[in-house]
């Protein structure tokens, strides 16, 4: 029996309140979630005619596993190159930037393939989704073993491109998967499992690639590791597309929960993919998340790609230690996801879960800043420990409460968007151009002005007075033309 709300059982409908009210018999019917946790095999006896059974299937399990199995596979190559950024960097003779614009690709790449992506699962559904994500991720894993030359850069970028493509085909799966497959008391858990695949992907790209790829000065050796490293991703990438071929299915026999059955039910007709995106941005609360958790999920995405740049430059020689402070954050995060999927799904309390956990990493992401540069590599550990705790675990919460905000809207798509929202933050965030290049711009003007004794519109003793205004901010040397000039004309 439900009593209450739509809020107080933790149903779908937050962002709905209005129809709510006109419509209790049917959302009542649509979510009775204490009724399918009673029962034997979460199976519910039929309560409106022509209402199919609800019943649980042990193969969610199967396929929750398979797509994180493959979602682990991709997220890997995603980090695999800015895990050892110097690395690749010295094999290939280009700046670390070019070799972070591998990892950045899978940002820009995902921001205009959404909508059809989102559109196609809502259309042919699950499988077809992840056969794509699976195949492509198996093509480019195979392309770049073809790249293990310092003259074939291009051809490791057409591999990662490839990889980034299938990533458009998996980012929106988990709240999916969680929804058409798992009973309306496991969908946070499963959606916090699906995602936890990828998250433990990146920890194994940020430990891996530092120790299957060392350091060294002889480019024949480096390419003999890198080839070690790309025929393994391929041969398991390979392996995991069969698997879902021959495993992936589309849905369930019986529906796992009651929303799932109404949904069933439903004609075809009634579903209009444009109208939804509409509904969708005319929501206020989805907005915000939207916002919110772009903001959020960037700046993981961000320092997760600058992550061996920023330990490199504060503790050089340490390429390992970077890959385990980035495993250390990932990890805890991963924690953070499955301590925040059980307790949603028994509290419900997403709105004051999310603030918690707001407020939390931001607190962590100012410790970390100002701890990075002390020169105790112990503390960067725990402090980026705390950090991905919230920041990361932070990540299958968005999905779920986006669900809830936007119910009966896809799943997929409302996902999607707060992908989106991520991948352009980051993508602001990152590079020798924008915001960051002007916080680290006025970090060393701070420096400066505390340690500097010279006078900055004074000419120093037969030299030039813009030879430390050019270390702060990094300008060319001056001419004849302009010595003599200041900061101040």
């Amino acid at each position: 029996m439900v009593s209450g709300g739509p809020e107080e059982v933790g149903g779908k409908g937050m962002g709905y309140k209005e129809e709510v009210e006109e419509q209790p018999d049917l959302l009542q019917e649509v979510k009775p979630e204490f009724v399918e946790a009673t029962a034997p095999n979460g199976g519910v006896p039929d309560v409106r005619p022509g209402v199919p059974e609800v019943r649980l299937t042990w193969r969610r399990w199967v396929i929750v596993f398979v797509f994180s199995s493959y979602s682990f596979c991709n997220a890997f190559q995603w980090i695999q190159y800015g895990s050892i950024n110097s690395i690749f960097t010295k094999f290939y003779a280009l700046t670390p930037l070019a070799i972070d614009w591998l990892s950045m690709c899978y940002m820009i790449v995902y921001i205009p393939l959404l909508f059809p992506v989102a559109w196609l699962l809502d259309k042919k559904g699950l499988r077809l989704i992840a056969l794509a994500g699976s195949a492509l991720n198996c093509l480019g894993a195979w392309v770049k073993t073809g790249s293990m030359k310092p003259h074939l850069f291009p051809v490791t970028v057409l591999g990662q491109i490839i990889c980034s493509l299938a990533q458009v085909f998996i980012l929106g799966m988990p709240s999916r998967i969680a929804s058409v497959w798992f009973g309306a008391r496991e969908v946070s858990s499963a959606c916090s499992i699906a995602v936890f695949g990828n998250q433990l992907g990146i920890a194994v790209g940020f430990l891996l690639p530092p120790v299957l790829v060392p350091n060294s000065e002889d480019k024949e050796k480096l390419a003999h590791h890198i080839g070690i490293m790309f025929f393994m991703t391929a041969g398991v990438a390979t392996a995991l597309f069969l698997l879902v071929i021959f495993v992936f299915q589309e849905k369930p026999p019986y529906p796992p929960s009651r929303a799932q059955a109404m949904i069933h039910t439903t004609a075809p007709e009634e579903y209009s993919y444009t109208k939804s995106i509409v509904r969708l941005f005319r929501n206020v609360n989805f907005d915000l998340l939207i916002v919110s958790y772009g903001l959020n999920t960037g700046c993981f995405y961000a320092l997760s790609t600058m992550l061996n740049r920023m330990v490199v430059i504060n503790y050089p020689g340490e390429e390992q230690n970077a890959g385990r402070i980035g495993l250390t954050i990932v990890v805890a995060g991963m924690v953070g996801a499955l301590i925040t999927g059980l307790w949603l799904d028994r509290t419900k309390t997403y709105k004051q879960t999310t603030l918690l956990v707001y407020i939390m990493s931001f607190v962590g992401m100012v410790i970390y800043t100002f701890t990075l540069n002390l020169g105790y590599l112990w503390v960067v550990f725990v402090t980026a420990g705390v950090l991905g705790f919230f920041m990361t675990g932070y990540l299958p919460l968005g999905f779920e409460l986006a669900a809830e905000l936007t119910y009966p809207e896809s799943e997929g798509t409302s996902s999607g968007l707060l992908n989106v929202s991520a991948q352009v933050s980051s993508s602001l965030i990152f590079g020798d151009s924008g915001p960051i290049w002007i916080m680290n711009r006025l970090r060393n003007w701070m420096k400066f002005l505390k340690t500097s004794s010279v006078p900055l519109c004074e000419e120093s003793e037969g030299g030039d007075g813009r030879v430390l205004i050019s270390t702060v901010f990094h300008l060319p040397p001056a001419s004849k033309s302009n010595r003599g000039s200041c900061l101040c004309s």
